[in-house]
């Protein structure tokens, strides 16, 4: 079954739980025990509606502030899809919990109270979208109860939005707009009788209707060997596989491969998933690659086609979301965690930060926890990497804190 990753943002109170807990009630994807304490607790609290963020809320200090803080991940399938969806904070001091939750996902809903429509919050969490190249986005904008259900307002912040949007740079991006009273269920699962003047899908029947190909970005073949296969049995006495997750494009039998950073070459003679064989992988596939000749490759290395090679460099020019109470500043040591390779760096320089707002960049030489900048990084040896708006997946990458082992930021090659 097909596997989509949402992402949620949101302003504080704007629904986001409260959606997300309506979506797994109305499929019917909560427990009957989650149900009765969501009765329970809404019952306490006085309420004459059933209060869905506890679906989702699990730290106390969330549920007495009626806030998120920590990214929570949800799990529910339907009959045509299942689903994670990373529930994200929308302050700004939790920017890098937003950057970690998006980071993964293929969508992602940003939402909006009707009452306030677009503001500051909203131009953050679309640029971090665009940031991550999140290629869909639904626009839910909720509440719309309280606004009596109003064409008027729901075409204003519309028109916000849509003028937001021609700031970005990344045009492969598909926006959707849904009007929705997450805390009555209008437009979530089911079409709200209130709003007979929207005709378009639910937020559920959305999510039904995209496909990998419309929310995954082609790139090239690119295959980060996270561990070699030596049986050594009786049956495979012989048998030498390299074994990794796929990204960015198909490999198959007959390929002509080259090894990173080696530079060997060979061809594929074999794919295997699980106990099967194929002629050809997918991107996103969790494979074994056989290669006709025995040559040395090791945890850490990459194959890729030799007609796409990817940049081998020692400098590599960066946008980095800093995610570490220390601030990031020039001369310090950092470890640079690439796909399954691990290299030691040091910051060269911190050109700028960048306005979240579409304002542009101030030119800056550290960075704080949450700011994004531009900055230049020297490696201890050549990495193998794309660009990120050419590949997403070998385009990233983490900087680890050598003394604390802690995930200090996440980089983005630029």
């Amino acid at each position: 079954m097909e596997v989509l990753k949402i992402a949620t943002a949101g302003s504080v109170d704007d629904g986001k739980s409260t959606l997300i807990g309506r979506l797994l009630y109305d499929t019917k994807s909560l427990t009957t025990d989650k149900i009765e304490a969501i009765e329970k607790s809404s019952k306490q609290k006085g309420y004459d509606y059933l209060d869905f963020s506890l679906a989702t809320d699990g730290l106390v200090a969330e549920r007495e502030q009626g806030i998120t803080i920590d990214v929570a991940h949800i799990y529910f399938s339907t009959a045509k899809k299942s689903y994670i969806i990373a529930d994200t904070p929308g302050h700004v001091e939790y920017t890098r919990n937003m950057v970690t939750g998006a980071s993964t996902s293929q969508v992602s809903i940003i939402l909006i109270d009707a009452r306030k429509g677009v503001i500051e919050q909203t131009y953050r969490h679309f640029f971090i979208n665009n940031l991550l190249r999140v290629k869909e986005v639904i626009v839910a904008i909720n509440k719309m109860d309280l606004v009596d259900y109003s064409e008027e307002v729901y075409n204003k912040i519309k028109a916000d939005f849509q003028a937001l949007n021609a700031k970005s740079t990344f045009k492969e991006q598909n926006v959707s707009y849904i009007p929705l009273s997450a805390i009555n269920g209008g437009n979530v699962v089911d079409q709200s009788k209130d709003m007979p003047w929207y005709d378009g899908q639910t937020v559920l029947e959305h999510l039904e209707g995209l496909h990998s190909h419309d929310v995954f970005e082609a790139g090239k073949a690119r295959f980060p060997v996270q561990t070699v296969i030596r049986p050594k049995t009786e049956e495979y006495h012989d048998f030498r596989g390299y074994a990794g997750k796929l990204y960015g494009n198909s490999i198959k039998v007959g390929d002509a491969v080259t090894v990173l950073p080696s530079l060997t070459e060979s061809k594929v003679s074999k794919i295997h998933f699980f106990d099967k064989t194929f002629d050809e992988a997918v991107a996103g596939s969790s494979i074994t690659i056989e290669l006709e000749n025995d040559i040395n490759v090791t945890r850490g290395d990459m194959i890729v086609k030799s007609s796409d090679l990817p940049k081998i460099e020692k400098d590599i020019d960066t946008t980095i979301c800093w995610m570490d109470s220390k601030k990031l500043v020039p001369g310090t040591k950092y470890l640079v965690q690439h796909n399954t390779n691990r290299v030691l760096a040091k910051i060269e320089s911190v050109k700028n930060t960048i306005a979240t707002d579409y304002s542009g960049t101030t030119p800056a030489s550290q960075l704080a926890i949450n700011e994004i900048g531009e900055v230049s990084i020297k490696l201890s040896k050549p990495l193998y990497f794309d660009a990120y708006n050419e590949n997403k997946s070998n385009g990233a990458f983490i900087l680890i804190d050598t003394a604390t082992n802690t995930t200090a930021g996440v980089g983005f090659i630029r």
